[in-house]
């Protein structure tokens, strides 16, 4: 009998290393240490040899299962075409993915790649370049992919409406006057976005706010953390870094700049996704918003109340930047 039925539970280290050595013929036995435990669980995989890979379960989400198989095979599609990502590793039974039971219930599984290199750093233009570029490039072989098992499509439901609906529905956000506004917010950016007639739709990254890579000994950006990825809209891709640049204070566009020069070098970018980019900024607040809202249950309402301010960072985004807007 289970007296407190667990939302979400984190493994023995043990377990995950007898798990590894069970499933994935590596040639020695692994030794595992945590990452980060959170949005997923994300474990350092060493070996005596020296190599090392990165296991991650995937955690239990309000938009649903994780959406694995469509992850890991646009991975092994962009590795086989020379794109700088962590691949995924194959079991012993030649799958990318297998599920795991935790107390919560199955969770999916993933091995991939460890990355050799560096973290990007925030004030460095040429790793935000070298971003750019990564972006295009996978955005260019995204065009003979066929992503027939994707899970969840980045378009506005996803990432705005069902966002919203969870700020809506946690209870964290009291004030009616606040859920009205954000409302309005949401209701003023669709109408702004479906003016524009013409958005490339591709295969996304997801989360390409800058820090989801490490940069390799040549330069380049290798990325990794394609667990939001998905079908959907290419200028929200792009918007997702611009996000990272101006969202909680910060208020840098010379790396945005350089991050769009980047990406330039291979591919350019239609007028109607650059400034829909713009726009996809508050989209990407507001799924922010609303992933944290959904986490409030096992986070505890501290961890996550910085979203009734969330309101104050899209009013000013609206009135002050896209009015306007010295980019």
């Amino acid at each position: 009998m289970i007296d407190f039925d667990p939302l979400y539970s984190t493994s023995k280290i043990e377990a995950i290393e007898r798990f590894i050595d069970k499933h994935y013929v590596l040639g020695s036995p692994v030794s595992c240490r945590l990452l980060q435990r959170g949005l997923n669980d994300v474990y350092l995989v060493s070996l005596t040899s020296s190599e090392r890979y990165v296991f991650r379960l995937s955690h239990h989400r309000a938009r649903g299962p994780a959406n694995v198989k469509s992850e890991t095979a646009f991975l092994t599609h962009l590795s086989e075409l020379g794109v700088p990502v962590a691949a995924p590793i194959p079991t012993r039974d030649g799958t990318l993915f297998l599920q795991g039971q935790a107390p919560e219930g199955a969770r999916d599984a993933a091995l991939f790649q460890a990355i050799d290199g560096r973290a990007p750093l925030a004030t460095d233009l040429g790793d935000a370049w070298a971003n750019g570029k990564t972006l295009a490039l996978l955005h260019n072989a995204a065009g003979t992919f066929r992503p027939d098992e994707a899970l969840y499509q980045l378009d506005l439901e996803h990432l705005l409406h069902r966002p919203l609906a969870r700020i809506r529905d946690c209870g964290l956000v009291e004030e009616a006057s606040v859920l009205s506004e954000l409302r309005q917010i949401a209701e003023r950016t669709e109408t702004a976005i479906k003016v524009f007639g013409n958005l490339t739709w591709t295969y996304c990254h997801g989360d390409c706010h800058g820090f989801n890579s490490r940069i390799n000994e040549a330069g380049e950006a290798v990325f990794f953390d394609f667990d939001d990825g998905g079908p959907g809209y290419l200028a929200y891709d792009l918007a997702v870094f611009l996000w990272a640049q101006v969202s909680f204070g910060r208020a840098s566009t010379a790396a945005w700049a350089a991050f769009v020069d980047g990406y330039r070098s291979v591919r350019p970018i239609t007028p109607d996704d650059f400034e829909a980019a713009f726009r996809f900024v508050i989209v990407r607040h507001f799924w922010l918003m609303g992933e944290y809202a959904s986490r409030a249950r096992e986070w505890g309402s501290n961890s996550v109340g910085w979203i009734t301010e969330g309101v104050t960072f899209l009013r000013t985004w609206e009135t002050e930047r896209l009015l306007g807007r010295l980019f």
